[in-house]
């Protein structure tokens, strides 16, 4: 069976409908107008110049946040494909995963999470649906509002990690994956979707990511030289996994999960030197791992029911045992690359950067806005609103257009 017939009319709904394209047009399922709008919009296109972990412009090897988006979205569309699901998409909420985030990565998020509380904070993924519902121009409404990319419900609905507003995000109210000012096609792509549940496909992209940077910002940490995989300092390392990602984990158990990893036999045995050698055999440990990862939340899922495996007809599976794997290779990540003392000088400085650009930007006003931030300051009604147009302008520039701006506005 084609799995695009396991999706009903109203997983392919838009909400803006839209004319019928020429006859003489290629014929595309409606999730592959999706994918293809995705991949030509400007937001991914600014991905390649905008961090990962190491700046972009700091190394031709290591990642930036489309390459990035690129290798998640390779890994999601196999796993979709696996399970019997749409594969274009979780490849498309894959790809569009990080458009939402602005320069310098997770970093430049928590600066603008700061000047932006007055407006209702800024958080990567609920910026992503603000671009792909307003931001990305494509589709207008009958009123002639931008309704961004107007991508159908079902790839809107996987596109959203943290299903919720902020006020509704808990504890941990950093999360959340909608504005207010998005509220209303919130509502209608989670449609007679039970409470925060995400669908099959977003869980998908969401493991994906996971997979995709603790595997790669590992390789990116060793050919960078701040990790050795032969000497792992496992107290130091366990310490930081624990303040980053789980800190109920038990030293006992992550030395397990080590050890085990270390028996993948393309697990290095001697410290990196650059050579073909060491590049090929750092790149079959990378896709070992993936395929680890992936085959164990394949099987687990596949035990726990018969499907079909789309939307919200039933969940992914992650084995206690790969959320420790992942974990530990993220925790030597962030502890040898993300928390080096090089970085942490040069992290509050772009913090310092961005903060201060906004400051200019409000003071300057539309004047120093791009044409469609300053068309949306002119409507804004108040200041909050205001507010929320400098971020929105600060948030899609890359790393060396932020450096660049502020080096002209800030003297």
């Amino acid at each position: 069976m084609d799995p695009t017939e396991l999706y009903d009319e109203a997983a392919r709904e838009r909400l803006v409908v839209e004319p019928p394209k020429r006859v003489d047009a290629p014929v595309r399922a409606p999730f592959e107008r999706d994918r293809a709008r995705v991949v030509h919009a400007a937001s991914s296109r600014r991905l390649a110049a905008k961090t990962q972990v190491v700046g972009p412009q700091s190394d031709d090897f290591v990642r930036n946040r489309l390459t990035h988006s690129l290798e998640v979205a390779q890994v999601a569309r196999d796993l979709s494909r696996a399970l019997g699901s749409q594969p274009d998409i979780a490849e498309t909420a894959a790809l569009a995963h990080d458009l939402g985030h602005p320069p310098f990565g997770h970093n430049g998020e928590r600066a603008l999470a700061a000047v932006a509380e007055p407006c209702g904070g800024f958080e990567g993924n609920a910026q992503t649906l603000r671009l792909l519902t307003r931001l990305e121009a494509k589709t207008v409404d009958a009123e002639g509002r931008s309704a961004g990319l107007n991508l159908t419900r079902a790839t809107l609905d996987a596109c959203t990690k943290y299903p919720w507003e902020r006020a509704a995000a808990g504890p941990d109210a950093r999360k959340f994956g909608v504005y207010a000012d998005e509220r209303a096609v919130f509502t209608w792509l989670r449609d007679q979707t039970p409470g925060r549940r995400l669908c099959l496909e977003a869980q998908v992209m969401d493991l994906a990511d996971d997979v995709a940077y603790s595997v790669h910002d590992v390789e990116d940490g060793v050919v960078a030289g701040r990790l050795d995989l032969t000497d792992v300092d496992r107290p130091a390392v366990w310490e930081t996994l624990r303040h980053w990602y789980l800190p109920d984990a038990r030293d006992d158990d992550l030395d397990d999960v080590l050890d085990g990893l270390r028996a993948v036999g393309t697990w290095p045995t001697a410290p990196y030197d650059g050579s073909r050698r060491h590049l090929a055999a750092l790149k079959n440990l990378t896709s070992d791992l993936i395929g680890r990862f992936c085959g164990d939340v394949q099987a687990a899922t596949f035990a726990a029911g018969a499907g079909p495996f789309v939307r919200h007809d039933a969940d992914l599976v992650l084995p206690e045992r790969t959320v420790l794997e992942i974990a530990v290779l993220k925790g030597l990540a962030a502890h040898y690359v993300m928390q080096a003392a090089d970085r942490v000088a040069a992290l509050e400085h772009q913090r310092e950067l961005l903060t201060e650009l906004v400051a200019a930007l409000l003071g300057r006003g539309p004047d120093a806005l791009d044409r469609p931030f300053a068309d949306d300051w002119h409507d804004a009604p108040d200041d909050a609103a205001r507010l929320r147009v400098v971020v929105d302008q600060v948030a899609s520039l890359t790393d060396a257009s932020a450096v660049a701006r502020h080096a002209r506005m800030v003297s």
